[in-house]
């Protein structure tokens, strides 16, 4: 028997019940002892189209039931490689997104503090900079790979300059990300000015446009990325569930045709294994508008292949 904590299985207890966390793990209110932590953070105070990602934890959450615990392609069994569970949510303050945000880095540094590696159910894209400002008091400036349809680079919106389509601008300005390590995977559709996504190339970024990733595998981009930001680099994944298509993932605030397959999506995070991730998040799952629950059972199925990337996780032969 395993010494970590395992999901409850379909053969114990029907999916339909049994506890409400993530995978059905055991449930703990702080990262102590854990090595990674799965966090939910209902927050979409900082959205500019769609509400509704504050219902994206819990979502997320009641679909990944049907996710079991071993990668069958992969082999990948990291129930057996390391303790997870799952911690709860933020408490964030959804009147206020600047108090939220601060509310979100103390939480975060909690978890850093206590050794654990954060994996995180959002929420509106807006809270990645917060876990990076936590993340990187530990380890400096990180590498980051970004799948979304969006930049993310804007100066303000409506004069703020904090919201989900600000964080990175923001990030690389406040010495998070290392712009020569920073991939931006997916972007596509219509602008305002062509510097929309040029200001990341400008810092060093790669911007992998969507329409590059069209009709083909990502295995070799992923490839080219492992090479670009070397395997001791801590490194962030962020993962905007627009950046697929809306024709697998309908429950977003900002959807825009033309985006990632499923299979594509999980080609990017398969991809990351070999690098040394300190954590990931998925991020912009609005329920409201996915009735069927295909969005939040994609993005469940995600964080289970995230939780297979991490460094260590073993592989069954």
């Amino acid at each position: 028997m395993s010494e970590f904590n395992q999901p409850l299985g379909g053969n114990e207890m029907p999916r339909f019940a049994g506890p409400g966390t993530m995978f059905r793990l055991p449930s703990q209110t702080d990262a102590q002892g854990l090595d990674i932590a799965i966090v939910g953070v209902p927050l979409d105070v900082g959205t500019s189209n769609r509400s509704g990602t504050r219902f994206g934890p819990r979502q997320i959450r009641s679909e990944s039931v049907l996710v079991r615990p071993y990668g069958m392609a992969t082999r990948a069994a990291p129930f057996d490689s390391f303790q997870v569970a799952d911690i709860g949510d933020v408490p964030i303050n959804t009147f206020n997104l600047l108090k939220s945000v601060d509310i979100i880095e103390r939480y975060y540094d909690s978890i850093v503090e206590a050794g654990a590696k954060p994996v995180t159910l959002g929420g509106d894209h807006t809270i990645a900079l917060p876990i990076l400002r936590a993340l990187a008091k530990k380890h400096g400036k990180v590498a980051l790979v970004h799948v979304d349809a969006h930049a993310d680079i804007n100066d303000v919106m409506f004069g703020e300059k904090i919201a989900h389509g600000t964080i990175f601008r923001r990030a690389i300005e406040e010495g998070l990300v290392d712009g020569s390590k920073m991939i931006q995977i997916g972007l596509r559709t219509t602008g305002y000015a062509a510097d929309d996504f040029d200001w990341s190339t400008d810092q060093g970024a790669r911007v992998v446009p969507a329409e590059e990733c069209w009709y083909k595998s990502l295995n070799p981009l992923m490839e080219e990325v492992r090479g670009q930001i070397g395997q001791n680099t801590p490194t962030y994944l962020t993962f905007d569930i627009d950046g697929l298509d809306p024709s697998v993932a309908p429950g977003t605030g900002t959807p825009e045709p033309g985006g990632l397959s499923a299979s594509q999506g999980i080609e990017v995070i398969r991809g990351v294994n070999g690098l040394n991730l300190i954590g990931a998040d998925l991020v912009e799952v609005s329920p409201p508008y996915d009735t069927t629950g295909n969005t939040s059972l994609l993005a469940a199925n995600l964080v289970f292949e995230m939780l297979c990337s991490f460094p260590g996780c073993i592989r069954r032969a």
